[in-house]
């Protein structure tokens, strides 16, 4: 029988109201006929509710015991939902990530999931069940609860229609979809009907927070087809995955959208002495805290002095500030970090063979006075620093430039669903 996996985040769950309408919407695709897999997020704020909490205790980093803590929220959902459907007459079981057979490897706090064995959830299903199943957790080889740091629930969302074969992922949120822009900050941002996977994991690293970059690189080595819905509306919302006729469809265009980022910190290690390399200690510092860095340059091996530059994340340079002095002192360097920037980021394919486009993003936005500085290309991605004060004005600069308010497809071509009786296998 067909499976589907359905993931509701925060949002969709914030009221017993928005709880109802989701179960009715779970009920309706049972009705249909399929085997249905529930995913959910804590509802409204309650994760930064138990952090508040944890934090009036006493100090608060990720350890075992704040992790038992924040998965308080997700299961809290998963009761509430499955009593829902019960209350429909639907029958249905919530199940921990534990109990669902997700398996989690790393550290507290953002640890990843190494595998799920179905047979809890296929046994559920074949019952005639839905399975609500937490998102955000799963069990370590200890036998204690993780839980899976940011964008936690839609990783496991995707792991699980992976590991069970389902036709499709949904994700529901409070947007009608993936946008050309972020429509909060841009009305004229349109919703993409249908976007490749790869671009969208450019887009989730750039800064669209629609769906976190985790998820989408999970789907895209799985091929797990995701449709991004509004949990509000009927609105088809974006479906990710990659044509079945081979056509680039909406990344016939070039730049596809444009996404942005504030949380964003500029970085720059130094050091008098040029004949020492120091990016091997750098790069470990920031591998031992875990920290993505990105927009990375450095001086050539014939240089007096030794510059290295890249971004991180704003909210992470507290936790790598003092280990990068450390090492930069060693060698009579020194670190600068700067962090009223922000990121804009040009998304589409083939941009390294077109230079025309970086030439169009630099003069756009020296056209309308935004200052620029560090600037990263690849074929899908153009990065660029600006101001923080002036991100959103580069969006709509950009979003404008491209003319990507602009429709070119009205409807994506219907694509044959796989076959689900494939041996389940871990993630």
């Amino acid at each position: 029988m067909d499976v589907l996996v359905q993931k509701y985040g925060g949002t969709s769950l914030g009221t017993l109201e928005r709880v109802s309408n989701a179960a009715q919407r779970i009920a309706q695709e049972r009705r249909r006929g399929r085997q249905v897999v529930v995913v959910v997020s804590a509802r409204g704020s309650r994760t930064d509710d138990l952090l508040r909490l944890a934090a009036d205790v006493g100090p608060v980093s990720p350890s075992r015991e704040l992790d038992q803590l924040l998965a308080v929220g997700e299961s809290e959902s998963a009761a509430l939902m499955a009593l829902a459907l019960q209350g429909m007459g639907v029958p249905a079981v919530s199940l921990t990530g534990h109990q669902a057979g997700i398996h989690a490897t790393g550290r507290h706090g953002d640890a990843l999931i190494s595998g799920i064995g179905p047979a809890p959830v296929r046994s559920v299903l074949d019952e005639g069940k839905i399975a609500v199943v937490t998102g955000f957790q799963g069990v370590n080889a200890g036998g204690d609860l993780a839980t899976l740091g940011r964008g936690g629930s839609d990783t496991t969302a995707v792991a699980l229609a992976a590991s069970l074969r389902a036709s499709a992922c949904e994700i529901y949120t409070d947007v009608d979809g993936v946008f050309s822009a972020d429509p909060r900050v841009l009305p004229a941002a349109r919703c993409l009907p249908w976007i490749d996977p790869g671009v969208m994991a450019e887009m989730a690293f750039a800064g669209a927070r629609i769906l976190h970059t985790r998820c989408v690189e999970l789907a895209v080595m799985e091929e797990v087809e995701v449709r991004v819905r509004n949990a509000s509306s009927q609105a088809r919302g974006t479906t990710i995955a990659a044509p079945s006729d081979g056509r680039p469809l909406e990344t016939r265009r070039v730049v596809v959208a444009v996404t942005h980022d504030t949380d964003v910190a500029r970085v720059l290690v130094h050091c008098r002495n040029g004949r020492h390399d120091l990016a091997p200690e750098v790069f470990a510092v920031l591998a031992a805290n875990g920290t993505v860095v990105d927009l990375v340059a450095r001086s050539g091996p014939y240089e007096s002095e030794f510059r290295m530059g890249f971004t991180v994340r704003r909210s992470e340079a507290g936790r790598i500030r003092a280990a990068l002095h450390e090492v930069a002192l060693r060698f009579e360097g020194g670190v600068h970090f700067e962090e009223n920037v922000g990121k804009v980021s040009v998304i589409g394919m083939g941009l390294l063979s077109r230079p025309e486009y970086a030439a169009r993003l630099m003069a756009a936005l020296s056209a309308a006075a935004i200052p620029t500085s560090w600037i990263s290309t690849s074929q899908s991605r153009m990065s660029v620093i600006v101001p923080q004060d002036r991100t959103v004005d580069a969006v709509d600069v950009l979003h404008r430039e491209f003319r990507l308010g602009q429709h070119e497809l009205s409807t994506p071509p219907a694509r044959p669903r796989p076959a689900t009786s494939h041996p389940s296998a871990p993630v």
